[in-house]
């Protein structure tokens, strides 16, 4: 499953979740937390209900509750009770996770309101940080998401275009994500007229290691896909070296080289995360 954009949509503004799959995003996020204000949440609840019932999408849909203890349980009671399977979203984000407990937490909540949803947990305070190892490890954990702006205020950090005060924690929780297993999504770009800024951003998150990046406006999916989808010519140089590793095993040879380099284990690995790649980008069988 790729998740190369992950794009968030009020969930009090039906006409935006409806369009949300149609933007090309791998993965659609309908918000009950942070998009919705307070007054509005039962509204919220019910619009995305609605939407739930009859849409059309093959993208993965996900819906990001409140925190168990202030509205998760009101949330996952209006997603799930009484709802056919077919009506349940793909997954659920959890924003502010703390630790691993968090994950199960949300994970027991949604098991007793009818439903077995993975979870996407939201790594976006100190806290979180300093336990991503124990949120990516937890059992229902499928992603975490690096969430910058909320850590930043968190921790009374200025954001800066450069993003030298959150590397730390950027860096440390794709490691954390990598050590687990599960997929790695990126924190938004907040300004979404400028795509030279997104390019370069999402082109770091790649290099980090990150499988994806969040999206707060349509505009951002085509370059976030992009970017994270490799290129033809990285693609082929990909298929060569996985050629000559399986023709230098059948040869029983240990060494081999490719366009005359030199070809070792990691660079093996980096082949095969290139083709898987672009696997998930459609752009390889």
């Amino acid at each position: 499953m790729a998740r190369r954009s992950v794009l968030f949509s009020p969930g009090d503004r039906p006409e935006l979740m409806r369009k949300a799959p149609s933007t090309g995003a791998d993965v659609v996020v309908f918000d009950l937390e942070d998009a919705v204000a307070p007054g509005r949440k039962a509204e919220a609840r019910e619009a995305v209900r609605d939407v739930l019932v009859d849409l059309d999408a093959d993208c993965e849909v996900c819906v990001r509750i409140q925190p168990p203890g202030r509205g998760a349980s009101e949330d996952l009671d209006a997603l799930f009770d009484g709802r056919p399977a077919s009506a349940h979203p793909d997954a659920l984000v959890l924003p502010k996770a703390s630790d691993g407990d968090d994950v199960t937490d949300l994970a027991d909540l949604a098991s007793e309101a009818g439903a077995d949803c993975p979870v996407l947990a939201l790594v976006e305070t100190a806290a979180g940080v300093l336990h991503a190892e124990a949120i990516a490890a937890a059992g229902p954990t499928d992603a975490v998401i690096f969430g910058a702006e909320d850590l930043a205020a968190d921790l009374g950090a200025t954001r800066t275009a450069e993003g030298t005060e959150i590397i730390h924690a950027r860096e440390h929780v794709v490691l954390a994500a990598a050590a687990a297993g599960v997929d790695a999504i990126d924190t938004l770009h907040t300004d979404f007229d400028d795509e030279a800024g997104l390019r370069a951003d999402t082109e770091l998150a790649l290099e980090l290691g990150y499988d994806g990046k969040l999206a707060i406006h349509p505009s951002q999916v085509g370059p976030i896909n992009e970017t994270f989808t490799p290129d033809p010519e990285r693609v082929e140089w990909a298929e060569r070296v996985v050629a000559a590793r399986d023709e230098a095993a059948a040869e029983d040879r240990g060494v081999f080289s490719v366009d005359g380099e030199m070809i070792d284990a990691p660079l093996i690995a980096q082949a095969e995360r290139v083709l898987e790649r672009a696997r998930a980008g459609g752009i390889r069988e």
